[in-house]
């Protein structure tokens, strides 16, 4: 699990080095530890420390005693070590369409292929190929731009009242959707169309619309109020599009644990396995022991997370605002023993 891969290397460190360790909840993380431990994917990485952990007197004795620090260093200097922040915004919508909620958000449609190459090319297990057929070929799926312009063959899971609310949906890849009947339901991530994730925070920088110092989610809000005439032109930029399936509980990560806010995060699994322990240094508020929960076409790298921030507007307010240099160290058990993941 812990092989070598190119461009990544792990620096063995202490507790006593992790900025803030001492002013740590240490029963928060036992909690959060055997919450984790409910993944298959957790146990194969920290075996009898997931029994163990639910029987002890001393929270930070047992993690000091049982785990060793890896400082993640990448060595490719072209990949950013950021933190951002993400969180399950809530939409307002209805079961039917009407003037107000005319926005469809889709489930996985029927014609949408995924192609799991890892039992004949074991080095791509962390790939899917998606697309269509188009007789005996598969061949790209539809981008955002053709989907706009197209039927699509896939269940409404319900109509939103707003393209950009349902836009940044797919970016948060879950949420809550309030019905005009005042029941709530959730939805999550059910597939992609395959296309690359590209920014459209990025394009507005580039196209010189907003600076990219102060570039966020409420800055490129804003924007789309003030020229509704450009919504669609952006929105396009990204040819990624996410499809839902209903959900029975709020928030659900990759690893199929539901997220906790500042203990839940997303990251390239390339690099960190899903379920690991790990300990991230970003700014005073997010020095923490938080767990690889989650994966984010946008995360991209070693040293790179997107932290799970709650719901609800002002977690969404926080998440919008959060981007900061990161450090990140894994915490692996005394005898995994290894110098590279």
């Amino acid at each position: 699990m812990f092989d070598t891969l190119p461009q990544t290397q792990l620096l063995e460190s202490s507790f006593s080095s992790l900025p803030n360790w001492e002013n740590e909840n240490y029963d928060e993380i036992i909690y959060s530890f055997m919450n984790n431990c409910r993944a298959k994917k957790s146990i194969d990485i920290y075996h009898n420390l997931c029994s163990t952990s639910q029987n002890i007197r001393d929270s930070k004795e047992f993690i000091e005693n049982n785990f060793t620090p890896y400082m993640i260093e990448s060595l490719d200097k072209n990949k950013e070590s950021i933190l951002t922040g993400y969180y399950e915004p809530e939409l307002r919508g209805s079961f039917t369409k009407s003037e107000i909620y005319q926005y469809p958000i889709y489930g996985v449609p029927k014609d949408l292929i995924t192609v799991d190459l890892s039992s004949i090319y074991p080095d791509l297990k962390n790939y899917r190929l998606r697309g269509r057929l188009d007789g005996n070929r598969v061949i790209p799926y539809y981008s955002r731009e053709e989907l706009s312009k197209r039927d699509i063959n896939a269940e409404i899971i319900c109509y939103c009242d707003s393209k950009i609310d349902k836009f940044f949906l797919e970016v948060q890849g879950s949420g809550r959707v309030t019905l005009d009947n005042g029941e709530t339901i959730f939805i999550g991530f059910g597939n992609q169309n395959g296309h690359k994730y590209s920014s459209i925070g990025k394009y507005l920088v580039k196209s010189g619309e907003i600076s990219k110092e102060d570039i966020s989610l409420q800055s490129i809000r804003e924007w789309f109020k003030l020229n509704p005439s450009r919504v669609d032109e952006v929105l396009n930029h990204n040819s990624s599009v996410v499809f839902f399936t209903s959900r029975d509980k709020a928030a659900t990560g990759s690893l199929g644990i539901v997220l906790h806010p500042l203990r839940s995060i997303a990251v390239d699994r390339r690099y960190i396995p899903l379920g690991s322990m790990v300990y991230v240094s970003a700014k005073n508020s997010y020095e923490r022991v938080a767990f690889a929960q989650d994966t984010g076409g946008a995360i991209k790298g070693a040293v790179r997370a997107d932290m799970f921030l709650g719901f609800g507007e002002e977690a969404g307010e926080i998440a919008g605002e959060l981007k900061a240099p990161l450090k990140l160290w894994i915490l692996l058990p005394k005898d995994k023993v290894k110098s590279k993941i």
